[in-house]
C-alpha cells in the first residue's frame, strides 16, 4: 500500500514564509562559501528555529559573519542534496489555548483514501491529514486527521458537522483526545556528544 501524506497549515500561516528564498544563483560565489565551522553553526541555528524577524536569514548571516546570500545558498544546497527536506512550524497548541486536541481515525476503503483525504485536508478545522497502514486485526484505521479546539465539546461539534457535510456517516471512525503534550521540536542536524542535550 502506498502511503499518501497530506499536510496543510492553517490559512493564517503564510506558506511562502516557511520556504527558503532562492539565491540568485544555485551556488554562492567562492568568496561567499561557508567554512565547515560556519556550516556547523548554521545547522545549530536551524535546529533552534529561525529568528522572529522580517529577514531571518540575514540575522543568521550576521551571527555567522557572512552574507545572507551565502546562508540561503547553503540551505538551498542542503535541500538539493536532501539533507534538509523542508522547513516548517512547530505550533504549541496548548500554549495558544487550544487544549482539546483530537485525532480522528477513519477506516476508509483503500480506493477512497486519496479522495476523502483531499476533502478532509481542505477543511479549515483540519490541521493535519495523513494515511498510515492498517495494523490488522487490532487496528483497522488507515486515515488520520487532527482537529484542535478550545474545548472538547466544540471539537466534537466540528467533527459531527464535517462528518455530515462530507457524507462520511457510514464510515467507521474513532475520536482520540490527547491528554498530555509531549516535547515538540524540529529536526536535529548537528552532531551531539553523548549525554549532552544542547547543541
Amino acid at each position: 500500500m502506498t502511503q499518501t501524506r497530506l499536510a496543510k497549515t492553517q490559512e493564517a500561516l503564510n506558506p511562502a514564509a516557511l520556504s527558503v528564498p532562492c539565491a540568485p544563483e544555485d551556488k554562492a560565489p567562492d568568496n561567499e562559501t561557508l567554512t565547515l565551522e560556519q556550516q556547523r553553526q548554521l545547522r545549530v541555528y536551524l535546529e533552534q528555529g529561525l529568528p522572529l524577524s522580517p529577514r531571518p536569514y540575514q540575522e543568521i548571516a550576521a551571527r555567522l559573519n557572512t552574507s545572507e546570500a551565502a546562508v540561503i545558498s547553503q540551505i538551498n544546497y542542503w535541500q538539493q542534496q536532501s539533507l534538509i527536506r523542508r522547513l516548517g512550524l512547530v505550533v504549541k497548541h496548548r500554549q495558544l489555548g487550544y487544549c482539546a486536541n483530537a485525532m480522528v481515525v477513519w477506516d476508509i476503503e483503500d480506493q477512497d483514501v486519496d479522495r476523502i483525504a483531499g476533502q478532509l485536508s481542505a477543511r479549515g478545522e483540519v490541521s493535519l491529514c495523513y494515511q498510515r497502514p492498517r495494523r490488522l486485526p487490532h487496528w483497522s484505521y488507515n486515515l488520520f486527521c487532527m482537529i484542535h479546539g478550545k474545548n472538547k465539546e466544540a471539537v466534537l461539534r466540528q467533527i459531527e458537522v464535517l462528518t455530515r457535510e462530507l457524507e462520511l456517516n457510514h464510515i467507521k471512525k474513532d475520536v482520540l483526545f490527547s491528554y498530555k503534550a509531549f516535547k515538540q521540536q524540529g529536526a536535529r542536524y548537528s552532531q551531539r556528544k553523548p549525554g549532552n542535550d544542547r547543541a
